[in-house]
């Protein structure tokens, strides 16, 4: 179940909030653990026994750090008891077949679909599906150990209330990385307000409209240049409009979803925090990854870069951890080679801007260092999408001067969204938000629920009437 779809909007998320409301206060974590754990068994309800497994490892291992707080070395052993527990489950799940496909490539070693344990009991090895949310929430569950250990968090001692932090269902699917430290207080007490409920409502119906109005309407665009690039009539222009459109894309698609999360949060007294600040006004890479995914980034600097050092053990150090961290990043979101790939090309930027180009940027104009960013981020974006290589490195080619500056279907294209992708400029920026909070408060309280009206309106006229409904971040 996704929050962009009517089963949700109009079924399951209206008998939740009155579930929940009508609870009595002590009861609302319970409450809210049984509908997650309902939302993530709607789509597989096997992979929910993967969920419990999780739950009561780091529930347990939270428990034993506290206990052992005045042994460091049985402390230390506990911790990474739970965070060997967390890779070797998301690296089975995820990774697997991906291993074994590469193994037989190097080995030639035929690799077995499923292994017998004991008669009629079989474990699948190849072409294992994913539990979906698997990437985020074993993310989650280890930096809980984590915290407890460093002292950054209370343990908690109730499994009822750790296992509403795993399963919470509005960031449950992908995200934000919610850090237990970060909703520990709320979890133990929260008060839901009027106020609460009416601006989470707000920022989910913003986010519902970001992702059905504007990611759906312009992914159609990266399909027709993917299926031109397929037929060999890609263009040059056609090339950069389908890298342009998937960019859009993947930031209305997940930063939407950012939004309907936070939002949802706040209506249930949740303060996540935002993952998304307007990225594509950047003027840098390094300050495009300070902007984009920023519970993801967070997450790998608090618990990967830092401890291996960071920036303090001089400049040959600091490469490698960096290099460790971006090949980390893009292994995350995918068991394919071009994932790493786009981890190591942002890796690469980084560290030229970093040790070369950081004078040179200095010095040149604001319009022209946001050009270099877009194209460096957007080229990346291509990488990032297709995950047959041959395939990613013939687009390229062809965004680069290997086809034809023009077709005649690219007229078509431009006039087809060329008032959507105006759109989309115009809303990646700060100008809605600057001329919002300009108004009146008269003005802002009449105009809001009208446009939250309309924006449920539309989004549920384009549900019912569309097909085209990805969630991208779904696959990883």
């Amino acid at each position: 179940m996704v929050f962009s779809s009517l089963t949700f909007l109009f079924a399951y998320l209206p008998v939740t909030l009155a579930v929940y409301f009508l609870a009595p206060l002590r009861w609302r974590n319970l409450v809210l653990l049984l509908v997650s754990l309902f939302f993530y068994g709607w789509g597989e309800p096997v992979y929910i026994v993967i969920m419990f497994v999780s739950i009561f490892i780091d529930y347990t291992h939270g428990l034993l750090v506290e206990k052992y707080r005045s042994n460091d070395r049985k402390a230390r052993w506990f911790v990474g008891q739970s965070i060997v527990f967390n890779l070797l489950l998301l690296g089975f799940f995820k990774y697997g077949t991906f291993f074994a496909e590469n193994l037989y490539l190097l080995t030639g070693i035929s690799i077995p679909e499923q292994v017998t344990l004991w008669e009629g009991f079989t474990i699948p090895l190849l072409n294992i599906p994913l539990p979906i949310g698997i990437s985020f929430y074993t993310f989650q569950t280890m930096s809980y150990t984590i915290d407890v250990y460093r002292g950054d968090a209370p343990v908690q001692r109730s499994i009822v209330k750790f296992g509403t932090f795993v399963t919470m269902f509005p960031q449950l699917i992908a995200g934000p990385i919610v850090q237990y430290k970060t909703v520990a207080k709320e979890l133990d007490h929260r008060v839901n307000t009027t106020e609460d409920f009416a601006l989470g409502a707000r920022r989910f119906t913003v986010g519902l409209a970001k992702k059905v109005l504007l990611a759906n309407a312009i992914g159609a665009l990266w399909e027709e240049c993917l299926a031109a690039q397929s037929a060999g009539t890609l263009s040059v222009v056609s090339g950069w409009l389908g890298l342009f459109a998937y960019g859009f894309q993947i930031y209305f698609d997940f930063s939407g979803y950012s939004d309907m999360a936070i939002g949802l949060g706040q209506i249930f007294g949740f303060r996540f925090l935002e993952n998304f600040r307007y990225p594509y006004l950047a003027s840098s890479v390094s300050e495009f990854w300070r902007r984009w995914h920023m519970s993801l980034t967070g997450w790998f600097r608090d618990y990967l870069y830092i401890p291996l050092g960071g920036n303090r053990c001089g400049a040959a150090k600091t490469v490698r951890n960096i290099f460790i961290v971006w090949f980390c990043t893009g292994f995350w979101h995918g068991a394919s080679w071009n994932f790493v790939i786009w981890g190591l090309y942002f890796f690469c930027w980084l560290m030229l801007e970093k040790y070369l180009l950081r004078n040179v940027l200095e010095h040149t104009p604001s319009a022209v260092k946001h050009l270099y960013t877009v194209i460096v981020v957007f080229v990346g974006w291509g990488i990032f999408a297709m995950e047959d290589l041959g395939v990613c490195g013939a687009y390229l080619k062809a965004c680069f001067g290997g086809a034809a500056l023009w077709s005649g279907a690219d007229w078509f294209r431009l006039r087809n969204y060329g008032v959507l992708f105006i759109v989309l400029i115009l809303a990646s920026t700060t100008l809605g938000r600057d001329g919002w909070q300009r108004l009146p408060k008269r003005a802002q309280q009449v105009l809001t629920p009208v446009l939250m009206v309309l924006s449920l309106v539309l989004s549920t006229a384009y549900l019912v009437d569309g097909s085209y409904n990805p969630f991208l971040y779904f696959r990883f």
